[in-house]
């Protein structure tokens, strides 16, 4: 019964770890698709930042990315930048694969 549990353990703190690395991969995109949006938007440094830190926190609004899909396309037309959402979807596939390859290279 010991190598059951052994395995059992080790499967989970590997699910344990997955989910740490899928959350700060998906974190890490939504900051790169802000600083991304911000520059379309015109801003720059402190502004940029903070606009970043406010697409991260619009994720926890609802699962998957609907709800940054809607903050940053609202956001874009306000500003008279209107972007599809093709190619909002298409940035942050982009910038997902960046942030895995960010994060697994220990940035």
């Amino acid at each position: 019964m010991t190598g059951f549990d052994d395995r059992r353990d080790a499967y989970e703190k590997q699910f344990a770890h997955d989910e740490e690395l899928r959350f700060k991969a998906t974190a890490r995109r939504n900051k790169l698709f802000g600083l991304w949006v911000a520059d379309r938007l015109g801003k720059t440094s402190d502004e940029a930042e903070a606009y970043a830190k406010s697409v991260v926190l619009a994720d926890f609004e609802e699962a998957g990315d609907a709800d940054i899909l809607r903050k940053v396309g609202k956001d874009l037309d306000g500003a008279g930048k209107p972007t599809g959402e093709a190619e909002l979807k298409a940035k942050l596939v982009e910038l997902t694969e960046r942030a895995i390859q960010e994060i697994k290279g220990g940035r």
